[in-house]
């Protein structure tokens, strides 16, 4: 029977992709830094080669999702030993034990750079970014690990690579950044914000995605998987009607909000440890208001993003279920 791996199976999206892989009756085999969930599971690192290698056994498709997706480490080598290594480490493992089909799951930061410019533009998947374009050590190492799965194409691995924009629903742990944003504002914690645009995707449409990048998807191509082109006033709106929390008013001009992140990223997450609130690499993408079109996924994937307004409000409610939300 043809099983399937999913690599940082037991995170935010990767719990939604398992769920529905097995709802549809498929053999899957969760990789995960966490303790295993069923017997199918498998604890372990990606950076770990045996464990990889051990996983990757009798395995038909790969969905590689596993990496660090905060925006700030105390540690910024943390990004490119587990973004770029670790998807080395499973590239090579899945090739080696003749995998049919490998899905990567990238992110939306790959396409968006140092030449972008500060205001409103547009970006898709053909968006062909450099290095040295990256605005931080996560899209860096996102974007080199892009790159090791367009070389194993080029070799006829058929692997394709899949860039959602920013998963939205409960479950996130994790509290990635998106997440974190929506509990700040939510708590109104948040006394000012920058204008920029904002790009959910409920996480079961992602997942969706990926399997359609699965079953459809071209070797070598790249699909971004993205919803609604949101500006953030729209956002707050929103959350303050879910969650009684009055918005904030204040619109915080981009060079303030970057010279306000550079403090907080380079000198008090720097002397506390902690993580800073508004990182760097945030800000520097905030500014760039950038909107995504999906019509790739569309036309090739036969997939488009379900609404997400419901998506945040099941997340607010979540938040209120954990015993997150202020009273």
């Amino acid at each position: 029977m043809a099983a399937t791996l999913v690599t940082g199976g037991a995170g935010f999206v990767g719990k939604a992709l398992v769920r529905q892989l097995r709802a549809a009756g498929e053999t899957v085999r969760s990789f995960d830094l966490a303790a295993p969930g069923t017997n199918d599971d498998v604890q372990g690192s990606i950076t770990d080669e045996s464990a990889v290698a051990a996983a990757m056994a009798g395995i038909d498709s790969v969905f590689h999702l596993a990496g660090n997706a905060q925006l700030w480490a105390k540690d910024q080598g943390v990004f490119d030993t587990v973004n770029r290594q670790g998807t080395e480490v499973v590239l090579n493992a899945a090739m080696d034990a003749g995998v049919e089909k490998f899905v990567h799951c990238s992110s939306l930061t790959t396409l968006v750079g140092e030449n972008t410019p500060i205001g409103v533009s547009t970006a898709d998947e053909s968006h062909r970014l450099t290095p040295t374009d990256m605005l931080g050590p996560y899209p860096l190492s996102k974007l080199e690990a892009e790159r090791l799965v367009e070389a194993s194409a080029q070799k006829g691995f058929d692997a394709v690579i899949a860039m959602p924009t920013e998963p939205l629903g409960p479950g996130d742990t994790a509290l990635t950044p998106p997440t974190r944003m929506l509990l700040d504002f939510a708590n109104g914690a948040t006394p000012a914000y920058i204008d920029c645009i904002l790009n959910f995707v409920p996480i079961d449409s992602i997942a969706e995605g990926l399997i359609a990048a699965r079953e459809r998807g071209q070797k070598g191509e790249r699909y971004l998987l993205g919803g609604d082109n949101t500006p953030m006033k729209d956002l707050l709106i929103e959350i303050e009607s879910v969650s009684g929390q009055p918005a904030p008013k204040t619109k915080m001009p981009y060079w303030v909000a970057l010279a306000a992140g550079a403090v907080d990223t380079h000198l008090v997450a720097a002397m506390t440890g902690k993580p800073p609130k508004a990182p760097l690499t945030g800000v520097r993408l905030a500014g760039r208001q950038v909107s995504f079109s999906s019509e790739k996924a569309a036309r090739e994937l036969g997939w488009r993003a379900s609404p997400w307004k419901p998506a945040l409000e099941a997340t607010v409610h979540w938040f209120g279920e954990q015993g997150w939300l202020r009273k």
